[in-house]
Order: C-alpha cells, then structure tokens, then sequence
C-alpha cells in the first residue's frame, strides 16, 4: 500500500514537471514530495491525538524542506508541490486530489476562534507561485489561480483568478489541467482600456453636440470635422507590417486634432520603445502632408494599454485575422 502511493507520487510529479529526469532524482531531490511524505506520517500521529509529535516532525519537515504543512490539514493524492519554498498550508486546510502547488503558496486563514478558517481547494486546481488564499472560501474544480494573487473569495469551478484581490478573469477551462498558466487574461489592463473606449466615445459625443450649435463656431467645427474624416481616411493606407492591418482599424489612432495648417496625432502603442514607432510615425507625417492644406504633422505615440478585446469583436475571431 505504501509502495502504491510512493509509485503515484512519482508518476504525478512526472505528469506535472517537465523537468523531472528520473525517479531517482525525483526521491531524492524534490522537497515538495519530501514534505508530502512527512504530512503523512504527522496527520497520523495528529488524527490519533498525538499532537505534541506531529507538531514535532512537522517542525523537522519545514527546516528540512522549507515547505510548513501544520499536522491537522487534510492532503489528497498526487499532490504535485513545485519547487515549494515558503509554502505554508494552515491546519483546517482541505487539498484535493490531482492539485499543483508551485512555490511560495498560503493557503491561511483569518479567523482567531477554532474553527473552519481555511481554505478548501478542490481536485485539478492550480495555484501560482506567490499566490494567497484566505479564509474558510471554497476553490472549485479545475480553476487556476494566477501567481501572486489573493484569494479572499470562493471560486467557481474552472475559472481563472488574477489580480489583488483576486478576479475572476476567465470562463470554464474544462478538464485540461495541463494548459497551465501561461496566457491569463490581466483584470486590470481590460478595465483601464475599457475606460479609455468609454472615454473616447463620449469625446465623439461632445464633438457632435459642439458641431450641431448654431453658432459662428460650429462652422469652423465641420472644417474641421471634416479635414479629420479625410486624414483619417488617407491613413487607413499605412499598414501595421506585423498584422498587416492598417492602424486605424488597428485602433492605434486615437485622436486627430486639426488646428489651420498644422494637425496633431495621438497614436497608441505598446510602449514608447515599440520597434515599429519610429516607422509609423514616419508613415503616418508622409500620408497627411498635404491633405486639406496640412504643412506640419505632429506625431504623439502614448504609452497606454491598447484595447484588443474590442478589436477582436469588430473583426471577429483571431483566426479569421
């Protein structure tokens, strides 16, 4: 029987860690098995009211591994704890089977009586490095929890959690637990372009209100508005050369801003050190000289989050991109 969990163990590791070699090195060189191993015995020894021991081996277990699972918490099988520095699971801590911990982890609790105060993590979870779960919540089947987050709410099965405090940031991921963590969506970066859009829109709003006043200046307003329109169109013809979409379906032109001979462009990258920078706004300067009498062209690139979310639902799915 002891056998049988040792060979599930190794196989889990093996399914879970790319860089596992061998079974040797697996025995000798992985804590977080190690740590596992000394839970057992001291869940025993706690079950069987003999506390002052399990908190004993327990101890030895944390210097010895660096990984502190207090006695009274209950560990499912094939367990996989990666790494495992600084893990900490508190004693009313429930684990499930099939589960990857990666290191530094907190599965704490926030209450001072003797009570349920720690998490319950269900089967298939995965829970980042530097991740925090707080209090007597519930983690569901199959979510993933970001590196770095805390949890102080319970998660529904399958979603993916980022962010402080921790956000529901992604839908059911189904059963493919292998998928890992790589790609998860950041709560905060969608919000801030959500405002941006929400922003620019009531811009345009306001432009059309000024323009319908009847007055001397809403004149000047449709040369303007106007002159926008057709510079907008001429640069629908420089083209973003790693999507090969032009930047104004891109969404990369953010405001134009027409004053006589001279014209304003704000363009919205990545980063001010953006590769393509310097040969956008050398594209963009070409197109709009010229046009409705423009003699100087300004070129602003700002260092803001783009909305890809919104440009994705205009152009559909990314595969038909």
């Amino acid at each position: 029987m002891v056998f049988d969990y040792i060979r599930e163990d190794i196989r889990a590791i093996f399914s879970k860690d790319p860089a596992a070699r061998s079974t040797v090195e697996i025995l000798f060189c992985y804590p977080g098995l190690h740590a596992l191993w000394f839970h057992r015995r001291t869940h025993w020894l706690w079950v069987h009211d003999l506390k002052f021991c399990a908190r004993f081996v327990s101890h030895i277990s944390r210097f010895l591994t660096g990984i502190e699972i207090h006695p009274g918490a209950t560990i499912g099988r094939r367990v996989v704890i990666d790494h495992g520095m600084g893990v900490v699971i508190g004693q009313t801590a429930e684990v499930g089977n099939d589960v990857l911990i990666y290191m530094g982890v907190v599965l704490g609790g926030t209450a001072l009586e003797n009570v349920k105060r720690h998490p319950t993590v269900e089967d298939n979870v995965i829970i980042g490095s530097g991740a925090i779960v707080l209090g007597p919540i519930r983690i569901g089947k199959g979510a993933k929890v970001g590196a770095g987050s805390v949890v102080v709410r319970s998660v529904p099965p399958g979603a993916t959690v980022v962010g402080v405090p921790g956000r529901i940031a992604g839908p059911d991921c189904g059963p493919k637990v292998e998928q890992g963590l790589e790609g998860m969506p950041d709560p905060m970066l969608r919000v801030v372009s959500r405002l941006l859009d929400r922003q620019n829109r009531l811009e345009e709003r306001l432009r059309s209100m000024e323009l319908a006043l009847p007055t001397p200046e809403a004149a000047a307003l449709k040369a303007e508005h106007v002159c926008e329109d057709l510079i907008r169109g001429v640069l629908k013809e420089v083209l973003d050369p790693e999507v090969g979409i032009d930047i104004v379906d891109l969404g990369l032109i953010k405001e134009i801003r027409v004053h006589g001979t001279s014209v304003q462009i704000d363009m919205v990258l990545t980063s001010k050190a953006c590769p393509l920078v310097d040969h956008l706004s050398d594209q963009v300067k070409r197109k709009v000289l010229g046009v409705c009498g423009i003699e100087n062209v300004e070129v602003n690139v700002l260092d803001e989050p783009w909305n890809w979310d919104r440009f994705v639902k205009q152009r559909g799915m990314l595969k038909e991109i």
